[in-house]
């Protein structure tokens, strides 16, 4: 049994169907992938796994604890974190004071922006943020706005905000969207030091180079449904995938 399993998870929206009967168990330390075409369903799939949706029938569990009908912020507090497609850190803050405030959410159990100043001066959380920070190769920019970072290091810096709850299961929407290459590359063997570590992942991408770069098993979804679960290796000659996913064309 996975750290996370989604059973005969169904969604409708009207009359449209957006999940279908899907079935996914990801097993604890390993990198997971979830592929498909747009509308596929896997932006609903990964809403109904954060709390931001509760899929009309199906179960989905955590660590062996049901996540159906838990808000957001608790299923944070158990030890699940998202990367969203858009980096969502706090602009006008220093790195530092980025990672600080979610050191003190996880710390406490709650997170308030308001809290922020009471933190400042605690030499446990600052010292834990700026370990964090170098640890995802940003130590040199604790003092610098959050604002002036590239994209690459914006990615970085919320990933930093992330491991600093110390998660179980890392969810990641699409990490590398909009980057240039070279970001995509250092994103993705950053993301290999961190799977190194034994930490799971669930990463959400289009990008079939970060794909295949790290994902130990792959799910592909077409229409609300998993049509194939397989190894990467088996999946790049998969019909199936050619036809949902590419019309035919190989990947």
């Amino acid at each position: 049994m996975g750290i996370l399993q989604i059973q005969a998870v169904n969604k409708h929206f009207g009359g449209l169907k957006a999940l279908n009967e899907v079935n996914i168990d990801v097993e604890e330390g390993t990198v997971h992938a979830i592929i498909g075409p747009n509308g596929a369903g896997k932006s609903t799939l990964l809403n109904c796994l954060i709390g931001r949706l509760l899929p009309d029938t199906g179960t989905v569990t955590f660590n062996g604890n049901s996540l159906l009908g838990v808000q957001p912020h608790e299923i944070n507090q158990m030890g699940v974190s998202r990367v969203f497609q858009t980096p969502e850190i706090f602009s006008d803050l220093t790195l530092r004071e980025n990672v600080m405030i979610p050191a003190f959410a996880k710390r406490d159990g709650a997170f308030s922006i308001n809290a922020f100043a009471r933190v400042i001066d605690e030499a446990e959380i600052k010292d834990k943020a700026e370990a964090m920070l170098a640890d995802v190769g940003l130590g040199t920019k604790a003092d610098d706005v959050a604002a002036q970072l590239s994209r690459g290091d914006k990615r970085r810096l919320e990933l930093a905000m992330c491991l600093v709850q110390e998660p179980k299961l890392l969810l990641l929407d699409e990490p590398t969207a909009g980057m240039a290459r070279a970001d995509t590359n250092n994103t993705i063997d950053l993301m290999k030091e961190i799977a190194a570590r034994g930490m799971t992942m669930v990463v959400i991408e289009h990008d079939m180079h970060v794909v295949f770069s790290l994902a130990e098993k792959i799910s592909v979804m077409a229409q609300g449904t998993v049509i194939v679960e397989d190894l990467p290796e088996n999946i790049k000659g998969n019909p199936k995938v050619q036809e949902a996913y590419l019309g035919g064309a190989h990947l």
